[in-house]
């Protein structure tokens, strides 16, 4: 349990802030940037448990001799390959529920960043245009320092919800297949054992 949250921690937390960031900075060069956003933002509105159950349907697997129902492994079985017991082999698991993690919070932290991001003066970006930064270097030196204060408020605010983490564990694996996370276990010392 301790070695799934840690797993957790790291890319849930970097996953969501990376993510968020990504789109909080590409989703305002477009025309469209409200819609965007509302979509990107959308899973947000789905409970825990409802995006567990969504996305249990999406890796669910039966034997390659069956016909699919999960909407991946049919993807791969059009492609030639064989299903994937998504939810069952250790470690891909683990990784897979912290899929269904990013989905639902990349849009909270894309919408905080991308406030954070407006708030930069453009002048300030101008300036470092002007002196001959390219993007990457224009991001790295103003945009990434202009906007550590919302960065590290998203970075906590994600860390403290990676370690509460436990409806998507509970929905989709209740930590079966060495899934399991300290939520999840204390919820089964407590009312089980």
């Amino acid at each position: 349990a301790f070695t799934n949250n840690l797993l957790w921690v790291v890319f849930f937390t970097a996953g969501t802030v990376g993510l968020g960031l990504l789109f909080a900075i590409l989703v305002d060069r477009v025309k469209y940037e409200s819609a965007a956003k509302s979509i990107i933002f959308m899973p947000m509105a789905v409970s825990f448990v409802g995006a567990g159950v969504v996305w249990k349907f999406m890796y669910n697997y039966k034997p390659a001799s069956a016909d699919q129902i999960g909407l991946l492994n049919q993807i791969l079985v059009i492609f030639g390959f064989e299903p994937k017991g998504w939810l069952l082999e250790y470690p891909l698991n683990n990784f897979a529920l912290i899929v269904v993690g990013l989905w639902i919070w990349t849009g909270y932290c894309m919408v905080i960043l991308s406030a954070a991001y407006k708030g930069i003066p453009k002048e300030l970006i101008e300036a470092g245009q002007v002196d001959g930064a390219n993007e990457w270097q224009v991001f790295r030196h103003i945009i990434v320092p202009e906007m550590r204060p919302a960065l590290s408020m998203v970075i906590t605010t994600m860390l403290v919800n990676v370690l509460k983490i436990f409806d998507i564990i509970y929905v989709m694996t209740n930590g079966n297949y060495r899934t399991e996370v300290i939520a999840n276990r204390m919820y089964k010392e407590m009312f089980q054992f």
